[in-house]
């Protein structure tokens, strides 16, 4: 069992409370504007070997370029986050990668086995992408799953890492990438909650020092991080998924929880993700940065320090 100061907890009652609200209230509702995604810079992407660079892909589904590497964060590219196809939160935007798209991936870096960020598809085409399957790094207790459903080619079973919290790895040829705690928790069924880790990741290099915040509610964690590996040229941090806050709160940060994150980890700047995708709690797929503008407006901090990409936007450092 994971150490009860990262686990947080739900009942059934607060679970059906919460479905109730939603379908009295016809929540959520739709964007007030279409959200248009970017055409991606390709031949960026595929020539880039030296700047480190940020692509949204959408929702938590991140590439970052970095010391030389490609690292592909949290992949979801199919239609629904679900354990069937036919049912549970579809995709309002299409990704602005395709898999097709993406340069040769190094290494999957997953955050925990929700199916938002775990996504059976994905995984198995990136494990048969051309030239050899990337390294998966994943939390311990979610290697058992990834076995079970990579596919073995020509003979040779991908390269499967499981991390402990606060261990680390090495990926060449000069990245150091640790496993941090926070606050949230793990589950695939009714059966395995909390029986794998989950958490985020910081990507060290000498020139570039990275933090992919992964599922959050507001802890003490960020500031840990911050002290133990900060400060960070850059920070992805979920800004979405968090209405309401009675049952959101302490598995979701808010945006406004979102930017003190950002100044606990002692991030130079960030961008938001987890939103704008897939419709999961209340607010509606927009709201995530019209509160992420006011909260930054009510600190008295720049808009450019914590940056909402489009779908398929590169940000280039």
């Amino acid at each position: 069992m994971p150490n009860p100061e990262h686990a947080i907890e739900t009942s059934g009652k607060a679970v059906l409370r919460w479905m109730w609200q939603r379908a009295r209230a016809r929540l959520p509702r739709p964007p007030a504007a279409p959200l248009r995604p970017v055409a991606p810079a390709l031949d960026f992407l595929h020539a880039n070997r030296s700047d480190p660079s940020l692509t949204w892909i959408g929702h938590s589904s991140l590439l970052l370029q970095m010391g030389g590497a490609n690292l592909l964060f949290d992949p979801v590219f199919s239609r629904v986050a679900s354990p069937v196809r036919f049912a549970g939160p579809r995709r309002h935007q299409p990704p602005g990668l395709t898999l097709e798209q993406l340069p040769p991936i190094d290494a999957v870096l997953l955050s925990h086995n929700h199916y938002d960020h775990l996504d059976r598809p994905s995984v198995r085409a990136l494990a048969r992408q051309s030239g050899g399957a990337p390294r998966f790094i994943v939390p311990r207790g979610t290697e058992q799953w990834f076995a079970r459903n990579l596919p073995t080619t020509r003979g040779v079973r991908p390269h499967i890492e499981p991390l402990d919290w606060c261990s680390e790895t090495t990926l060449p040829p000069s990245l150091t990438v640790h496993f941090e705690p926070v606050q949230h928790w793990s589950n695939r069924s009714g059966f395995d909650r909390n029986k794998s880790l989950w958490g985020s990741y910081v990507v060290l290099h000498p020139s570039f020092r990275f933090w992919f915040s992964g599922d959050l509610g507001y802890s003490p964690a960020p500031s840990r991080i911050g002290e133990k590996h900060g400060p960070f040229d850059a920070a992805a941090i979920a800004i979405g998924a968090y209405e309401p806050r009675w049952f959101m709160k302490a598995q979701h940060v808010n945006p406004d929880e979102a930017v003190q994150v950002m100044l606990d980890v002692r991030a130079k700047q960030a961008i938001g993700v987890h939103w704008g995708t897939f419709a999961l709690t209340d607010e509606p797929l927009d709201q995530p940065p019209i509160d992420l503008a006011n909260a930054l407006a009510t600190r008295g901090i720049a808009a450019e320090r914590f940056r909402v990409l489009r779908h398929g936007e590169t940000l280039r450092y």
